[in-house]
């Protein structure tokens, strides 16, 4: 079946009876094209170009004036995972609000090929992301040297997710305040009578990881007790309620995805603990329901949705030339009183 030919600006300045260079003058949203076209022609190029239903190429036009009105998005994990994880649903939506409310585009990069675990930005060709004002960057797995890369060349990007850079080459960022809210959720449990809490988590690589360690820590500390911090990948589930029990442990921090905390709880119910009245467990980062003990878990939730707003807004400030911007924008959880902390027995 053929297919209706698009029309362009040579059919345009045909109908109206005009050159193409005045179809281009008064439809490229010139400031002053009454100046240099006649009210007449003018009124028969915009009558003629509806008549057609002729749209000019936004891209190309774009380009022309140093902007295109798209923001890229790019994901190191995939975005649409087969498991049924929806880790990034929330930082999507936070940015398909922000971009119908500033008037932008999105434009997802989805040609690196997924290596392992991860994409590489540099697979996409630095040449194809730059069809993008701008681009926002997602992924736990992030590249520090693909990072550098855009910074020097000045190549406007924002990464979801706290990254350390140095004076000369920040990292303009959107994250999540893990220090302050780990901070939080030892102070509920001090409060609760707990002396002896743990820390159950990835303890090194990371920058989330490590804030909500150095969390821990502080808040331990500040308290004079002592920490109790336990490698997640080095234990089972019925290793670590082993650990935790012969370290006295009465509430634990969970920072992993190695253990889920029904894992923990069951752990701990095959050992004789009961949670949370012998053993209280804070999920550190997302609260969930468990249909099989009817159980909302305590700790906090991030801000996934404000993140990915935030991020989008900070983003097409710095395309703006905006040079006062704070390169770090961090926002805070909300906390999750739950059902899995209880006072000291």
């Amino acid at each position: 079946m053929n297919q209706r030919r698009r029309p362009t600006q040579s059919d345009v300045a045909k109908a109206a009876r005009v050159s193409q260079a005045t179809v281009s003058l008064v439809l490229s949203g010139s400031p002053h094209p009454r100046t240099r076209v006649s009210d007449e022609s003018r009124q028969r190029v915009l009558d003629a170009a509806e008549q057609l239903g002729y749209a000019p190429n936004a891209l190309a036009q774009g380009m022309v004036r140093g902007r295109s009105r798209v923001m890229g998005v790019f994901t190191y994990e995939p975005v649409f995972p087969r498991d049924g994880s929806n880790f990034y649903h929330p930082f999507l939506v936070g940015m398909e609000a922000a971009a119908e409310q500033i008037a932008v585009d999105l434009l997802l990069f989805t040609s690196a090929p997924l290596v392992g675990k991860r994409r590489r930005l540099v697979d996409t060709g630095w040449n194809r992301v730059q069809i993008a004002d701008g681009c926002v960057l997602i992924g736990r797995l992030g590249d520090a040297d693909e990072v550098a890369t855009l910074s020097e060349q000045r190549y406007p990007f924002v990464h979801i997710g706290r990254r350390e850079g140095s004076q000369q080459l920040p990292i303009p960022h959107v994250g999540a305040d893990y220090v302050a809210a780990t901070a939080a959720v030892v102070e509920r449990l001090h409060g609760l009578g707990h002396r002896r809490i743990a820390f159950l988590g990835d303890l090194g690589g990371a920058v989330s990881a490590l804030d909500r360690l150095n969390g821990y820590r502080t808040a331990i500390e500040r308290h004079g007790m002592r920490p109790i911090m336990l490698d997640a990948a080095a234990f089972s589930p019925g290793e670590t309620i082993e650990v935790l029990t012969t370290n006295g442990a009465t509430a634990v921090l969970l920072s992993t995805v190695t253990i889920s905390p029904q894992e923990l709880a069951d752990a701990a119910t095959h050992a004789g603990r009961t949670v949370p009245t012998d053993l209280s467990i804070a999920v550190l980062g997302e609260s969930e329901v468990s249909p099989a003990i009817d159980r909302r878990w305590s700790g906090f939730t991030i801000p996934r949705v404000e993140m990915g707003e935030a991020a989008l807004r900070l983003l097409d400030q710095i395309v703006r030339g905006d040079t006062d911007l704070p390169h770090e924008q961090l926002l805070p959880c909300a906390t999750v009183p739950g059902t899995t902390v209880a006072t000291v027995s």
